[in-house]
């Protein structure tokens, strides 16, 4: 593959910045707006390459020594923006997710990527996942490559979370499930490697194979292999916001759809009493079991184990409130067709994606929903990862 010499321009959706070549589109990885570097193309695709940087010619006044050891672009893909100083970075990811907006959403939007809780950018991880290779060492993975770095060094994990980890030998290709809860103990679970069409059995290592998770008064026991947020404070401060923007009253029904262990059903919950109603569906046995335990105390809550669009089509109760935190594909038409369908007048939806979380944004306007207002937030500190938050209203 050629080497360049590229200005590079803005920042674009997955962590690159878009530079041009001979009319051809580059996106280029490790770089920020407005450096002249020096690149290797490492793809060929269609009308555009991909490329990453090998010197940095005239760097940017917002460059900074990489405050993760083992990222870059011959090394982890673990923190694709170390380099880059933490306000600064902040501000790209609220230019990428304007520019979604803009562009997917067709929906004006200004503001900042707003920092979660008094965590600093490093150190803020709750749950980290490895994989294995043949050698039996555990690791974090290239840039799109199966191949591993093992030294165990990434910074968004909290001094001493994966210490010993790689002094192991595991089964090639199992996956550790590492988890630091909420009483500061880690929790270290093995699965797999799948042979055939089954699955060896899920092994715990250390601690146990339920982490302890709080939020206000309240105490969950989630599995170390099933979703919890990665960010220390965001589950906190999502739920904050979720209590304020659904503007729920007593008596009142919600619906808290991929609510995994039911965080957010918890204060819905309290928002619409005894007298109220909450639903709250996710796919996972093991977060709807959490749920069912944290939540017990509830009896308006259902907790349902199903698909979103399988929930939604046996609901006889319209929702005064829907919140949705899809994966990172987004909810998808269908899920917000049946959405509009069902009448529900108030949505407050949380995407992880930019790309997806304006298309979603789009087809609500579709339906005659109205943005009220959106924050971002920035919960995957040292990565171009965003947390995206909508409130939007039925017209």
């Amino acid at each position: 593959m050629p080497q360049l010499t590229l200005t590079v321009g803005p920042a674009a959706n997955g962590g690159s910045c878009v530079a041009r070549y001979d009319g051809r589109v580059v996106f280029v990885r490790h770089a920020l707006p407005g450096e002249r570097v020096q690149v290797r193309v490492t793809a060929e695709r269609g009308s555009h390459w991909h490329a990453d940087v090998v010197e940095v010619l005239d760097p940017s006044p917002d460059r900074i020594d990489s405050l993760c050891p083992i990222a870059g672009a011959d090394g982890a893909g673990c923190c694709d923006l170390a380099f880059a100083e933490p306000d600064a970075a902040r501000r790209l990811k609220a230019d990428v997710v304007a520019n979604q907006l803009t562009r997917l959403g067709g929906y004006e939007w200004t503001g900042v990527a707003e920092s979660v809780g008094s965590i600093e950018a490093t150190g803020w991880r709750t749950r980290v996942r490895l994989d294995t290779g043949h050698d039996g060492r555990a690791g974090f993975h290239r840039y799109h490559s199966p191949d591993l770095v093992t030294t165990l060094s990434c910074a968004q994990v909290p001094a001493g979370m994966l210490d010993g980890l790689d002094e192991g030998r595991w089964p090639a290709g199992a996956q550790l499930h590492v988890a630091l809860d909420d009483d500061r103990q880690r929790h270290v679970v093995r699965t797999g490697p799948r042979a055939g069409r089954k699955t060896a059995p899920t092994q715990v290592v250390e601690g146990n194979y339920e982490a302890v998770q709080r939020v206000g008064s309240r105490t969950w026991q989630v599995p170390v292999t099933a979703f919890w947020q990665a960010h220390r404070d965001a589950a906190r401060v999502y739920s904050g916001l979720i209590a304020e923007w659904a503007q729920l009253s007593p008596g009142q029904t919600a619906w808290d759809l991929y609510g995994g262990a039911g965080v957010f059903a918890a204060v819905l919950a309290q928002e619409v009493g005894e007298s109220g109603k909450v639903v709250t569906v996710d796919t996972s046995r093991g977060s709807s079991r959490a749920a069912r335990a944290a939540l017990a105390d509830l009896g308006w809550v259902d907790v349902v184990t199903d698909s979103v669009r399988r929930a939604l089509n046996s609901q006889s109760r319209r929702a005064d409130v829907a919140v949705l935190d899809p994966p990172r594909t987004g909810a998808g038409r269908e899920v917000v067709d049946l959405l509009a369908d069902a009448g529900v007048p108030r949505v407050v939806h949380i995407g992880c994606e930019a790309a997806s979380f304006a298309r979603d944004v789009s087809l609500y306007r579709g339906h005659g929903y109205t943005v009220e207002d959106v924050r971002v937030f920035d919960s995957f500190p040292l990565t171009h990862h965003v947390e995206c938050v909508a409130v939007l209203g039925a017209r």
